[in-house]
């Protein structure tokens, strides 16, 4: 393992920095740069100063840190996942399925460390939960506008939802424009129209406002795509990048469901929520649902 210039190295001696050849290969050993006249380029790039300081915590329970840090988490992730998801929405709707499959490929690696986010929190007992839940006021997690974005980009749209962001103008309107706008699915349905695939107008020309419910005709679309992946092979391949999403997007459900299960039963949610109740209809749900329903026609 190599050591930082100028700084002891394993035999506790301080390495030559003079510029002389040394080792093997003869190269020199360069000090990096430490003095700069403002803040580190680092800093200037990453904002670490910034995302370090945004912890101001509410109780006195030391516990309380990890959840504030692993929700701040989860939040960089939905706002990463989004990008990926337009990034794909808009690559679709220009027909360049390489670029869509790249940024949903990236997506899942990307929703399985979100899911891995649930791990400092997934063992609380009520009595650690309950030690600073009070600080929370009536925050809670379905109040997340990025949460939101995804959701609307998976198809589950409800305008409902953007009431609670009334007095955040800016945010508002983000919610407000994504909840007016294709989802990713609407985006893929369209390029199988496209395509020539028989996808029914009913479903191109729908209320992009409201939740997408599946269609019986759109189902045997896909299930003519996988019976024949010779001929299909590209969207087959677009299916399954769409069904890995799908899944990662169930196992956040069910693991958000499994934790709030461990931390405190069937009590109200905070914010008012059902709590465990609304998260169990919640996992009930398919995302993309014809892509799963299909297979049984295959």
């Amino acid at each position: 393992m190599s050591t930082f210039p100028g700084s002891p190295d394993a035999s506790g001696t301080s390495p030559d920095t003079s510029g002389a050849p040394s080792g093997a290969s003869g190269a020199a050993v360069e000090a990096p740069n430490l003095d700069f006249a403002g803040t580190t380029p680092y800093e200037d790039y990453v904002q670490a100063d910034v995302l370090t300081h945004l912890q101001h915590l509410r109780s006195d329970d030391p516990g309380e840190m990890v959840f504030l840090v692993t929700t701040q988490v989860m939040e960089l992730w939905f706002t990463v996942i989004v990008h990926e998801w337009e990034t794909a929405s808009r690559a679709l709707r220009e027909d360049r399925i390489p670029v869509a499959m790249d940024a949903l490929k990236r997506s899942v690696r990307e929703l399985e460390a979100l899911n891995h986010s649930w791990r400092p929190l997934a063992h609380l007992t009520p009595a650690q939960f309950n030690s600073y839940r009070g600080a929370l006021g009536e925050g809670s997690g379905f109040q997340s506008a990025m949460y939101r974005r995804m959701e609307f980009l998976l198809g589950e749209k409800s305008a409902s939802m953007l009431v609670p962001h009334r007095g955040a103008p800016r945010v508002h309107a983000e919610l407000e424009k994504a909840l007016h706008e294709p989802s990713l699915y609407d985006e893929v349905l369209g390029l199988l129209a496209r395509r020539g695939l028989p996808v029914p107008a009913a479903v191109l020309n729908r209320d992009l406002a409201k939740r997408y419910d599946s269609s019986p005709e759109v189902e045997a679309v896909w299930a003519g795509i996988y019976a024949d992946p010779d001929q299909n092979g590209e969207l087959v391949r677009l299916g399954e990048a769409l069904s890995d999403v799908a899944e990662l997007v169930w196992r956040w459900r069910n693991d958000h469901l499994v934790a709030t299960r461990r931390a405190m039963g069937a009590k109200t949610g905070t914010g008012g929520s059902a709590g465990v109740a609304w998260l169990e209809k919640r996992a009930q749900k398919n995302v993309f649902p014809e892509l799963w329903t299909a297979r049984s026609h295959v």
